[in-house]
């Protein structure tokens, strides 16, 4: 395998059972493995007499496995490896036509079978002398296997932890409790993975350098929108949505704004002028009225994350919460706004102080007049 790609030492991944041909590896050829990264993985899957626990017996195990293999190539298996993207059609197909690659149903069956009968590295485990770090979640799917704490003859190794026991049975290996989260390690902890794989290996903390930048948040809602639903039924309230975001769309284009995302019952977007944030929610306001539908709105000018297409950070969450305080048919804004767009002939009527959930301190608010 390293010959293949021409390497003569390698720091050794292996996730799940690929971390079987991993300790095995190490434990074999350690001249050629400088390092050692085990997620998700095990030395040994299921209960064995001395008193180990695995993460279930060897009939369970059976069930689960033929259960896997009846969806195979299909994605269904989401559900165990990435419940986070449940709702992800893309990431479903693309799960699905990666087992389809990988290999056939017949050979998950006979893969996870030789797994099944006992397959136990723990005799090698004192032998790898390649530092090595663990890392390991704790799945909320494998809650059912976890009730057992103790079994007899000693055991008492928790289910569902088998990464922990190869951490305290690898002479100075680092354990890394990653908390619940998506078993595949290119799902929702994919970042945090390689950033603890990275400093391993390197010896440093990857240095984080965000894209960020300033703007104004706009957030809006429908008011009393599950009413609405519930008297006018999904096709006509898909129908009235779909207007709805039409015409947001329009006004967010007609003062230059970019639409983050449509968060259901209402919009996202971000503007670099606070004064045409402001104005734009009003007409968007205004637009909908036509459609029956009356809306609140929140703005907060700071600092925001750009993940990609979408944003993160505090002046996000702080417009939400704004936005959240907002009377129906209402414009609301944070101090910071009242102050950037003095000047603008824009005018603004006391709210007072509010507490705005998970932002610290009191937050003086403002609604646009007219």
């Amino acid at each position: 395998m390293l010959e293949a790609v021409e390497s003569e030492r390698a720091v050794i991944v292996g996730w799940n059972d690929g971390g079987l041909i991993a300790l095995l590896l190490a434990a074999i050829y350690p001249e050629r493995v400088v390092g050692l990264v085990l997620i998700d993985a095990f030395a040994r899957i299921t209960h064995a007499e001395d008193g180990y626990l695995g993460l279930a017996d060897r009939v369970t195990m059976v069930e689960g496995t033929e259960a896997l293999t009846a969806v195979w190539g299909t994605g269904e298996a989401v559900t165990v490896w990435a419940p986070s993207r449940l709702d992800d059609m893309s990431f479903k197909e693309r799960l699905g036509r990666i087992e389809r690659m990988s290999m056939s149903p017949g050979a998950v069956r006979s893969v996870m079978q030789m797994i099944n009968a006992d397959l136990d590295t723990r005799a090698i485990l004192e032998t790898i002398q390649a530092p090595t770090l663990v890392l390991e979640h704790e799945s909320p799917w494998l809650e059912p296997l976890a009730e057992l704490d103790e079994i007899p003859n000693g055991g008492s190794q928790r289910t569902g932890r088998l990464g922990l026991y190869l951490a305290n049975h690898i002479v100075g290996a680092r354990y890394f409790d990653l908390g619940q989260g998506d078993l595949l390690y290119w799902g929702s902890d994919a970042d945090r993975i390689l950033d603890e794989i990275e400093e391993f290996v390197t010896g440093e903390r990857p240095t984080i350098i965000g894209d960020r930048s300033l703007a104004t948040v706009l957030f809006t809602d429908i008011v009393d929108s599950t009413r609405q639903a519930s008297e006018l039924g999904d096709r006509r309230w898909t129908d009235l949505l779909l207007a709805h975001h039409e015409r947001s769309l329009r006004q967010i284009d007609r003062f230059h704004g970019r639409l983050v995302k449509n968060t259901g019952d209402g919009i996202l977007a971000t503007f670099d002028g606070p004064a045409r944030a402001v104005r734009c929610a009003s007409a968007i306001r205004d637009a909908l009225v036509g459609l029956g539908l009356q809306v609140r709105a929140g703005l907060h000018t700071g600092e925001i994350e750009m993940n990609g297409d979408d944003i993160g950070g505090i002046a996000v969450h702080i417009a939400a919460r704004v936005e959240t305080v907002a009377r129906p048919g209402e414009v609301l804004v944070s101090r910071t706004v009242v102050d950037l767009v003095a000047g603008s002939g824009l005018d603004f009527e006391d709210r007072g102080e509010h507490d705005l959930k998970g932002v610290p301190g009191s937050w003086r608010l403002f609604a646009v007049a007219g």
